[in-house]
């Protein structure tokens, strides 16, 4: 019999002699089997269910092995749980608590009572008695923060909690900037460090197809696609909605780029490359605001359905009726485009055109509107990106699962969905329970089943 044989026979067995255990009777007097207990950290967290993608990462940018990978979130996850308990029995006297290790295997739980370094150690964790309370570092910052609302911070950009160092630290570019904030805050100077820095924190933003922008001259439009030029990010959008030099700004109203190209009329196209705070991402908004992936730009047959995002309207779909099409605006006339029977209306121009996850162009023009529909024209995506030598930004991936729903109100009696941070309490089952670590409740996570993140009171 061979190894693969033997193997098949022996699984078999297995099964039969499990399916005979299951169907006998349990003998009179026997043990009834253990009622599951409640779930560990880990079990709680999931970690066992962690994608290969982050168990990667993990492994590339910490130096681990995959065992390595595995154990860290496991021990990351039951020392939160450990360290929100000891943080709840201290109280007052509690400074914080830090892991340590490649496998995050040490837990030190910081406290300003000596008296408490028995019951740290009891729990699994390393004490250490330092000068200043979690309480009152978090006071000292906060003054900060006050300060930094009446005060300019931007030589003095960063500032944090440091537990490890039982301090609060501000890493400034100008010493005097950190000097001038302390004293304008009135916070305790012995509590506070300055660290030298060359750091200019800034803000990150994305580029999504469909999102709104403004131009400088005034006016709205959408963008296409996000795109890339070699290193630089940016988008494809409409030429008719600025020229090359115009500067726009995002959704947000933050400054975002410059027009670097724009074709209108004959063709309706342009690009726009984006600042260092924007991001290119292969997304574009869809229904509800969910992202919708982008992977590629295969053009769609006559017929075929096709949906567009744009600021204005949002999100519509409709088919496709015309390719290379010739239509005349005020403006002039603009060859080789498409006609849709989707709808659009103004400041919908330069958004996106998809089928499926596969782009299409972008919004030129039309006729109607979204109440009693309309006909729409879009710029082909391809001949865009052949013009201007530019890449578009696709991903094969999973798309951004998106923000969870309105979460429900914390207190009361514990419901799943709702949102529940650190020290809101619950009543489960006649009992009292206090939220040990924020999270988004979830049916299995009920309160006397999740230590981790709840205690009873």
């Amino acid at each position: 019999m061979s190894h693969r044989n033997a193997a098949a026979v022996c699984a078999v067995a297995a099964a039969a002699a499990g399916a005979l255990l299951l169907a006998a009777p349990q003998a009179a007097g026997a043990a009834a089997p253990p009622a599951p207990g409640p779930l560990t950290a880990a079990d709680t967290l999931a970690v066992s269910a962690a994608p290969p993608e982050l168990l990667g990462a993990l492994q590339r940018d910490l130096g681990l092995t995959p065992a390595q990978a595995a154990r860290r979130l496991a021990n990351e996850a039951e020392a939160g749980a450990a360290a929100a308990r000891l943080q709840q029995r201290l109280a007052g006297t509690y400074a914080g608590a830090w892991v340590d290790g490649a496998e995050a295997g040490t837990l030190t739980v910081a406290t300003t009572r000596a008296a408490d370094a028995a019951a740290i150690t009891a729990a699994g964790a390393r004490a250490r008695v330092v000068p200043h309370t979690l309480a009152e570092l978090d006071r000292t910052k906060a003054a900060l923060d006050r300060a930094a609302l009446r005060n300019s911070t931007a030589d003095a950009p960063v500032w944090y909690v440091d537990v490890r160092a039982n301090t609060v630290v501000i890493r400034a570019v100008k010493t005097s900037a950190a000097e001038s904030l302390i004293r304008a805050s009135g916070a305790d100077r012995t509590r506070v460090r300055v660290e030298a820095t060359t750091e200019r924190p800034r803000p990150l933003y994305d580029i999504r197809g469909g999102d709104a922008y403004y131009m400088s001259g005034g006016g709205r439009c959408s963008v296409g696609f996000a795109i890339t030029r070699g290193t630089q990010q940016g988008f494809a959008t409409a030429g008719h909605c600025g020229r090359a030099g115009t500067s726009t700004s995002g959704f947000n109203q933050v400054a975002q780029g410059t027009f670097q190209a724009s074709s209108f009329p004959g063709r309706d196209m342009a690009w726009v490359a984006a600042n260092s705070s924007w991001t290119s991402t292969p997304y574009v908004k869809g229904a509800g605001g969910q992202n919708v992936q982008v992977t590629g730009s295969v053009q769609q047959p006559v017929g075929a359905s096709i949906c567009r995002s744009g600021s204005t309207t949002g999100w519509h779909c409709g088919t496709i009726q015309q390719h290379n099409t010739s239509v005349t605006y005020p403006e002039g006339t603009i060859t080789g485009v498409t006609r849709t029977s989707v709808c659009a209306e103004p400041g919908d121009s330069g958004g996106s055109y998809i089928s499926g996850s596969q782009a299409q162009g972008v919004t030129s023009g039309g006729s109607g509107d979204c109440r009693s529909g309309g006909t729409t024209f879009h710029q082909p995506i391809n001949p865009l990106l052949q013009a201007y030598g530019l890449t578009l930004r696709t991903t094969t991936g999973p798309g951004d699962p998106g923000d969870p729903g309105d979460p429900g109100e914390p207190g009361g009696t514990w419901a799943a969905g709702t949102v529940y941070t650190a020290g809101d309490q619950v009543t489960y089952g006649g009992a009292a329970y206090r939220c040990l670590q924020g999270h988004q409740a979830q049916a299995g996570w009920e309160p006397p089943n999740v230590p981790a993140l709840w205690q009873r009171v």
